[in-house]
């Protein structure tokens, strides 16, 4: 599912689908970092056209890869956490899967100060339960309004970038991955999408 459709959004009311305003503000979110060479060929991107983003890091890979994700955190960029080990909530119990949440939680704090209190969860699948025991902790749940499918290698580039350009409207929450099973899509699509989106008027920005 490429552009998630209304009724979604009405009956999954208590998370974050997009973020309605009257400024032409989109934003890009990138899951599953940080991943060396393709969070910081992100990282320069973003950098040199300006953007700020938000990333939903992985707790794992904040562990064995602190200095990218640092590197994020001094670029001025949102951070969202992903889960520990990337558990897929419909088939984890709550019991583990929140654990699973505050061990990231953890990783993050070690260095990031700024307060956090953005989660994504894994393939967009989260148990009510869990979803309510999060949010009681302070956590927004941020999920999406346009999928690139960058990460699906039976995707092609070019299909990918479609799936960005033709859905992405006002307010809209896209996601890429700063993985190295979306290198090759994202890419390609990354720099194009947003060269399409400013001349469309959009405005980039993060998540707070």
């Amino acid at each position: 599912m490429v552009k998630v459709p209304k009724i979604i959004k009405k009956l999954f009311y208590n998370q974050v689908w997009d973020i309605p305003n009257n400024k032409n503000k989109v934003y890009l979110t990138f899951d599953d970092g940080p991943t060396p060479e393709v969070t910081e060929w992100v990282l320069e991107l973003l950098s040199k056209e300006n953007i700020k983003a938000t990333f939903f890091c992985i707790g794992k890979n904040i562990e064995k890869h602190p200095e990218i994700f640092k590197k994020t955190i001094d670029s001025g960029h949102s951070i969202g956490n992903h889960s520990y080990n990337h558990l897929q909530g419909w088939k984890t119990s709550s019991k583990k899967y929140t654990e699973n949440v505050d061990l990231c939680e953890n990783e993050i704090r070690k260095l990031n100060t700024i307060e956090n209190n953005l989660f994504r969860p894994p393939y967009g699948k989260i148990k009510p339960i869990q979803s309510r025991i999060l949010r009681k902790k302070g956590f927004k749940i941020i999920m999406w309004d346009v999928l690139s499918k960058d990460y699906d290698q039976s995707v092609s580039p070019e299909i990918c970038l479609d799936n960005v350009t033709k859905n992405t409207s006002q307010g809209s929450i896209i996601v890429f991955h700063d993985s190295l099973k979306a290198q090759k899509n994202l890419e390609y699509t990354l720099p194009k999408a947003i060269t399409f989106l400013k001349n469309k008027g959009f405005k980039f920005e993060m998540i707070n």
